[in-house]
């Protein structure tokens, strides 16, 4: 059964080697954060796996650190590509309707 898991981990192995061949030639920055949160996921993914094939419940403790990186990182993104570090861009379209006198 642990080599189940072990084989599982090795597929998701491959397709971060995918996501990093995105984030190398992504076209756009939102590609290129797409693929990093592909990524983390991989990660989180990986290391779940290793902790159950390998039976090393501190791979869980690696797991958590990753998404958490990988949350702050998507945040990060979007406080960058938005004008002004807003955050939502949609959220400061409305805010700057409702600011706007009425004719």
């Amino acid at each position: 059964m642990d080599d189940v898991f072990l084989l599982a981990a090795l597929g998701i192995l491959v397709s971060i080697a995918g996501a990093l061949f995105r984030a190398w030639r992504g076209p756009t920055r939102a590609d290129r954060m797409m693929s990093a949160q592909l990524i983390g996921t991989g990660g989180v993914g990986v290391a779940i796996l290793l902790a159950a094939g390998r039976d090393a419940p501190a791979m869980l403790d690696v797991a958590l650190v990753f998404a958490l990186l990988a949350a702050f990182a998507a945040l990060a993104f979007v406080k960058t590509a938005t004008p002004d570090g807003a955050g939502d861009p949609e959220a400061d379209d409305t805010e700057a309707q409702d600011r706007e006198p009425a004719p």
